[in-house]
């Protein structure tokens, strides 16, 4: 199965006043192992985008395990689960540095919708660089 791994350094700004992450910001970096994910695999948003399509996110589940802290360097795993007809789903899995510890767990569901927010089945430009990994859209 195809994944990415994106090591990025928590901020201070990306804590609390205990110097542990804020909640939300782990759905933020869920995004950022999407992206790069996506860019792996040599799709890019902005061509998505160019072509009248958009992945609104319908569905989130964030499971948190164990705390992050300011200064820690975090390995963000993403891969994806499945292609339906006109959804996509994420799942992620947050670590420290040296994937010992599982920190977070968690999915995002994107439909795939024009640029009127009308369902859309997932496009070609999706697709296509999907088919040599064997992941093809329901």
């Amino acid at each position: 199965m195809v994944h990415n791994l994106t090591k990025i350094r928590v901020i201070y700004a990306d804590t609390d006043a205990m110097g542990i992450v804020y909640h939300t910001n782990y759905i933020k970096w869920f995004e950022v192992g999407r992206n790069e994910l996506m860019r792996q695999l040599g799709i890019l948003y902005a061509e998505i985008e160019k072509q009248g399509y958009n992945l609104p996110l319908t569905r989130v589940n964030c499971h948190y395990l164990l705390p992050a802290r300011y200064d820690q360097i975090l390995v963000i795993e993403t891969q994806i689960d499945y292609i339906k007809r006109a959804s996509i789903k994420f799942n992620n899995n947050i670590w420290d540095e040296h994937r010992k510890n599982l920190l977070v767990e968690g999915y995002t569901v994107h439909a795939c919708t024009n640029a009127e927010g009308k369902i859309r089945r997932i496009p070609q430009i999706i697709l296509d660089p999907l088919s040599k990994y064997n992941i093809k859209g329901e």
